[in-house]
């Protein structure tokens, strides 16, 4: 008669999982300790190349020799990896970062231009009064953020809009593709709408921090990942449709904190039936989001219509610990007057912005931030004037 094999107590069969855990981590460690390090050590590479480079003659053609000497050198006894458009990049990312210590961060001089391309500001930045810098936020760099990271932030040219990106790579884990994507286009700017001087280096200092509804807001959304023509033959399912087919970048659009509920959610009230477009839910401000998809201009009815949304979903979905319900309309084109003269003035939980299918320009955003700092600035204007009127 064969022996029965023992089986090993549960406590001891979870032994293994422990173990490789520790040695996950370890791997982990290393890889950041490395990638740690050579970004570090590019940084110093980067320094060098400044200092060698203002010893000599200020000539484009001087500079490209002593690069491209360099290059071969290291090529030589290293391998690839250190081209001269790579050692461009080091002595591009010591100019930019040139105030920070040289360490990781535990929980410019008039040499030769840059060959590459740096990220401009929208114009809006400059509106701001950004051009008086506070000191810098960060100090070392960041044992999260990779070589190809701090490259990408190399061509970000205003410190404040930088630092806002390289505290939101950190802390929301971007990769390299999301964080050119938030770059290209213009995060940072859309985010400044309803923010004064103080809160665009609160935004540099900080990142996004979500406390109440208009902060999660952005003015205007782009869904360019969606590759739908920019056409107002669209169908408003069709939208929808590809949304849900995009729910990923989507999500990553629509900003932090936010998770897909449902599509075409029916409200019923009595015997009328209604259907919200899309449900989402925040986290972080624990409450629903209401978004109706309108390919047309913001009129009237689709306000009214938002605020009967927001107002039966309260009524019938949301639990005891729930904030309320807030509501978005997402349409082809605003309409200043409506939005001015209407109960988006004044409320906190409905909005209305508008949606982009294409990458806009630097031109054709700072035209949609102008539009909508100054509907802002006529709110706050007739605020004003009705506290007056009232004392």
């Amino acid at each position: 008669m064969k022996k029965k094999s023992k089986r090993l107590p549960k406590s001891k069969d979870s032994l293994f999982d422990r173990v490789v855990t520790i040695l996950e981590q370890a791997r982990t460690n290393v890889v950041r300790t490395v990638n740690s390090e050579m970004v570090l050590a590019y940084w110093q590479i980067g320094r060098e190349i400044v200092q060698e480079l203002q010893k000599g003659e200020n000539r484009a053609e001087y500079g490209k020799q002593i690069i491209k000497d360099l290059s071969a050198k290291l090529n030589k006894k290293y391998g690839r990896g250190f081209s001269s458009t790579n050692l461009w990049y080091f002595r591009q990312f010591y100019v930019v970062y040139s105030n920070r210590e040289p360490k990781i961060r535990h929980k410019a001089c008039g040499e030769l231009v840059s060959m590459e391309k740096l990220h401009k500001p929208c114009g809006v930045l400059d509106d701001l009064s950004l051009a008086v810098e506070k000191s810098e936020a960060l100090q070392g760099f960041s044992p999260l953020l990779s070589w190809s990271h701090y490259r990408t932030l190399s061509k970000v040219e205003h410190k404040n809009e930088r630092l806002f990106y390289e505290i939101e790579a950190e802390k929301e884990g971007w990769s390299v593709p999301v964080l050119e994507r938030q770059i290209h286009s213009f995060l940072f700017a859309r985010l400044l709408k309803s923010r004064d001087k103080d809160g665009v280096l609160e935004l540099a200092k900080e990142g996004q921090v979500i406390k109440t509804p208009t902060d999660s807001m952005k003015d205007p959304y782009i869904l360019d990942f969606l590759g739908l023509p920019d056409s107002k033959q669209i169908h408003e399912s069709k939208l929808e449709s590809a949304i849900i087919d995009n729910i990923q970048s989507f999500l990553l659009e629509l900003g932090k904190g936010f998770a897909f509920v449902a599509r075409q959610k029916r409200l019923q009230y009595e015997d009328e039936f209604l259907y919200v477009d899309l449900v989402f839910y925040n986290c972080i401000l624990k409450c629903y989001l209401l978004i109706d998809l309108k390919i047309a201009k913001l009129t009237h009815q689709d306000i009214g219509q938002m605020d009967s949304y927001v107002r039966m979903f309260d009524d019938l979905f949301i639990a005891k610990d729930d904030n309320p319900t807030i509501g978005l309309i997402l349409c082809s084109e605003k309409n200043e007057a409506i939005a001015r003269y209407s109960v988006l003035n004044d409320s906190k939980q409905l909005f209305a912005s508008k949606y982009m299918l294409y990458l806009p320009t630097e031109e054709e955003l700072q035209r949609e931030l102008e539009r909508e700092r100054r509907l802002i600035e006529e709110r706050q204007q007739a605020g004003d004037q009705g506290d007056q009127d009232s004392d």
